[in-house]
C-alpha cells in the first residue's frame, strides 16, 4: 500500500509462534498501517515491499526469533532485538493486545529507548545449538545415571568406587543379580546413558572442529580449570566480546553481579542476578571451584573466610571471568603467560 510517506519507517513486529502483527509508523510517529500475518519467510519478504529503502525494524527475542531476523537483515533492513526483560511492562497495561506491542515496540526504537539484545550472527548462533544440545544431552544422561544409583539404593546395593560408571564400576553392574524388574530397568538405563554418550562424544567432535583455529578458544584453556567443552561454551555463549569495552561489563552481563537498588540516600545491594547464559555462569562457578590457580584460591580461602563459600565462588567466578574476556579479546592472557626463561 503506497502511503505516500518517502523517509524511512520504523516497523514493530510482534513476534507469535504461527502469526505475527506488524505495525509502521513514520520517524515522527504517525501511524502507517498495522496487518497480521501467518509466519513464513516469503509471506514476510513480500511485505517488505511496503516497507522503503533500509528500515528500522524491533522484533522482541522471542521463541523462534532467528527466521524472522534472518530474513528481514537479508531483504535491507536494519533489525534491532528487543531485550525480554526491558519490555515486560508492556504486560502490566490496563490494555494489551498485539497491535499496541507491536506500536510500542516500533516507538520504544523511534525514541532511542529500546532495550536491546544482541543479533548473534548466523556461525554463532550455529555454534550454540551444538553447544546447548551436548549441554542437554549431559543433563539428560546425569539424571539416568542418578536412577541406576536410586535402584541400587533400593535393593541395598553398596558402591565402593567413587564412579559408577568408570571401569570397576561397570564390572560392579555387569556382575550384579537383581530381582527381574529392577535388573530390566538398570539394563534399560545403562542401553540409554551408553546411546547418550555416543551422542555426547559427536558433538563435542563436531564443536572442536568449528574452533580449532579460534585464537580465543584456545588461550581460555590455559586458564586452570577450563578444558576444551568449557571453553567452547563461553566462546558460544558470549559470541562477540568486543561489544563489551570491560570486563566489568561482561559479568554484568552473564548476571555474576549483585543487584544494585538506589533511591535518595538508601543504597542496597543484593544477591547476583542471575540474568544472562545461564551456561556462562555454570561453567565460570563450575571451573573456579575446580581451579587450582593460586590466585583463584587464595580468594577462596580470603573472602570464604569472612562471607561463606557460596559468595567467595562467585568472586572467584567473577575472576576467572574476567580472565576469559582478555583471552577471547586478545588471544593471550598475558597475566598466565610464562616468562621466558
Amino acid at each position: 500500500m503506497d502511503t505516500g510517506y518517502s523517509g524511512r519507517q520504523i516497523v514493530g513486529i510482534d513476534l507469535h509462534p504461527k502469526r505475527s502483527v506488524i505495525t509502521r509508523m513514520t520517524e515522527g510517529g504517525s501511524p502507517l498501517g498495522t496487518v497480521r500475518i501467518d509466519n513464513d519467510p516469503f509471506t514476510l519478504a513480500e511485505q517488505m515491499a511496503a516497507w522503503g529503502d533500509a528500515p528500522m525494524v524491533v522484533l522482541e527475542a522471542t521463541y523462534g526469533w532467528y527466521w524472522a531476523a534472518d530474513v528481514l537483515t537479508e531483504q535491507g533492513a536494519i533489525v534491532h532485538l528487543a531485550h525480554p526483560l526491558g519490555v515486560k511492562g508492556f504486560a502490566y497495561r490496563r490494555v494489551k493486545n498485539d497491535e499496541r506491542d507491536a506500536a510500542d515496540l516500533a516507538d520504544l526504537l523511534r525514541m532511542g529507548r529500546l532495550p536491546e539484545s544482541w543479533i548473534a550472527p548466523p556461525q554463532t548462533r550455529e555454534l550454540r545449538e551444538l553447544v546447548r544440545h551436548r549441554a542437554k544431552l549431559v543433563t539428560l544422561r546425569s539424571g539416568l545415571k542418578c536412577g541406576v544409583y536410586a535402584v541400587l539404593a533400593k535393593n541395598g546395593v553398596h558402591i565402593p568406587m567413587s564412579d559408577l560408571f568408570g571401569a570397576a564400576g561397570i564390572r560392579l553392574l555387569d556382575e550384579l543379580r537383581l530381582p527381574a524388574a529392577y535388573q530390566a530397568r538398570i539394563m534399560s538405563l545403562r542401553r540409554i546413558i551408553d546411546g547418550l554418550t555416543f551422542e555426547i562424544d559427536a558433538f563435542a567432535k563436531q564443536i572442536s572442529a568449528r574452533l580449532v583455529t579460534h585464537r580465543g578458544w584456545q588461550a581460555i584453556q590455559a586458564i586452570p580449570g577450563i578444558g576444551p567443552i568449557m571453553a567452547a561454551i563461553l566462546v558460544a555463549e558470549i559470541g562477540d566480546v568486543t561489544r563489551f569495552s570491560r570486563p566489568e561489563q561482561l559479568c554484568a552481563w552473564a548476571g555474576l553481579t549483585p543487584r544494585h537498588r538506589e533511591s535518595d540516600i538508601k543504597v542496597h545491594r543484593g544477591r547476583i542476578t542471575k540474568q544472562g547464559s545461564k551456561l556462562v555462569r555454570w561453567a565460570c562457578v563450575e571451573a573456579a571451584q575446580k581451579s587450582r590457580a593460586p590466585h583463584l584460591a587464595q580468594t577462596r580461602a580470603r573472602i570464604g573466610a569472612r562471607r561463606g563459600g557460596n559468595i567467595a565462588k562467585v568472586a572467584c567466578a567473577r575472576k576467572l571471568l574476567t580472565l576469559v574476556f582478555y583471552g577471547l579479546r586478545d588471544g593471550h592472557i598475558r597475566c598466565l603467560t610464562k616468562e621466558p626463561g
